[in-house]
């Protein structure tokens, strides 16, 4: 199943609540329908809703364990986590931020084609066809 930050929200003790929407098969959604129970909530368009208090980023993936809970599948963020401890110093400092900021979908676009450059097409005045001034 997959999940949407849809909104968050804080909870009457202060805490910072997060609103995801699920998404998946209609088998996946009833396992999950049946796994939340009583606090099964759907939006105002009938799609599930999952609440946490741990921010999973902007998508994310959730896992029904053998005992019947939800929980979201965090191996990207242990991966990303056991790398920056692994080489430690600025590069695992910048490997977390990188890794951070992929997996929150706030990395920066990185351009599709090399930047164009733009040449003085303009004929010197001294007629040597070269285009530089002297």
């Amino acid at each position: 199943m997959n999940v949407k930050l849809a909104r968050s929200y804080k909870s009457k003790k202060g805490n910072v609540v997060f609103v995801y929407t699920v998404t998946g098969s209609d088998e996946q959604i009833e396992q999950f329908k049946v796994a939340q129970g009583d606090n099964f909530r759907e939006d105002e368009n009938g799609k599930p809703l999952w609440f946490t208090t741990r921010c999973v980023g902007n998508s994310g993936t959730l896992i029904i364990t053998t005992k019947g809970n939800i929980v979201p599948d965090m191996s990207q963020f242990d991966q990303a986590n056991s790398l920056a401890k692994q080489y430690g110093g600025n590069f695992g400092q910048e490997l977390a931020r990188m890794t951070a900021e992929h997996l929150l979908g706030t990395a920066p676009r990185q351009a599709s084609q090399a930047p164009t450059v733009v040449v003085n097409e303009t004929p010197a005045d001294n007629n040597t066809g070269s285009g530089l001034e002297d």
